[in-house]
């Protein structure tokens, strides 16, 4: 079996190579990863500028791009033939909720997905000084979770599984849960300040965050010591409003 590798946190990330070593006995791993930090691209591409693929092993490749370009290019160009999975993560910090729109590592995953190749996106809801101190331990839960998703008669079809590890060790992981995104709300996340001329400067990033979901939301079963696993797929159509169609809409 093929597996692609890739991740926003960079080719350097500890998650990577926690990844990695769950992976290892799973299959042939290649590795496409961005130079630097993507986190919040979310599945942008880059356009503008040429990209420049640097070899670092037989099977290892660093991007100075997105997470999106990295599995574009992976599947398009780097490896000679397609992969059977594209796994992506791990994430330092947790993917849920509103999350997975804005996400890196849930973007390459959709990229795989988007290019016909099932997929699986996988982040630790912690911090990352907790990710570093952590997942080390979880290595056993994470590769058995891997091979028994990889391992389905038939995988979902048309869909990505965004798989979130919960930040305790993995000895006191309850186990798995299939899961629907849950909600978060961001407070204070914009700080001013000034630049060293004195200009005003906007930083998104940092303030509280708060979430909320239903018992089977991914949020409410981290938080109760499972591995949250959820199903994603591409088409975003609101088919509860769209068949009800008939009680709003007026072709104009």
């Amino acid at each position: 079996m093929r597996i692609l590798l890739s991740n926003d946190d960079g080719i350097l990330a500890k998650g990577l190579g926690i990844l990695e070593q769950a992976c290892e006995p799973l299959g042939d791993l290649y590795v496409v990863a961005p130079d630097r930090e993507q986190s919040a691209t979310s599945h942008s591409l880059t356009l503008h500028h040429p990209l420049r693929p640097v070899r670092l092993g037989e099977r290892r490749w660093q991007v100075d791009g997105t997470p999106t370009d990295c599995v574009m290019l992976a599947c398009e160009a780097l490896l000679d033939a397609r992969p059977d999975f594209v796994i992506s993560g791990i994430n330092h910090g947790p993917n849920m909720g509103e999350d997975v729109l804005y996400s890196g590592t849930v973007a390459a995953a959709m990229e795989g997905l988007a290019l016909g190749i099932p997929a699986i996106a996988v982040s630790f809801a912690g911090s990352v000084l907790r990710a570093d101190a952590i997942l080390d331990t979880q290595v056993g839960q994470i590769r058995a979770l891997l091979h028994h998703l990889m391992s389905l008669p038939e995988f979902p079809p048309h869909t990505l599984l965004n798989v979130n590890l919960p930040a305790i060790p993995g000895e006191e992981i309850q186990g798995t849960r299939l899961t629907r995104l849950g909600r978060r709300v961001f407070s204070d996340s914009i700080t001013r300040m000034k630049d060293p001329w004195g200009r005003e400067i906007l930083w998104i990033g940092g303030g509280t965050v708060e979430w909320s979901g239903a018992d089977d939301s991914d949020f409410r079963s981290v938080q109760d010591g499972f591995i949250s696993v959820t199903p994603l797929h591409l088409d975003l159509t609101h088919r509860d409003v769209l068949n009800a169609a008939t009680d709003w809409w007026q072709a104009p």
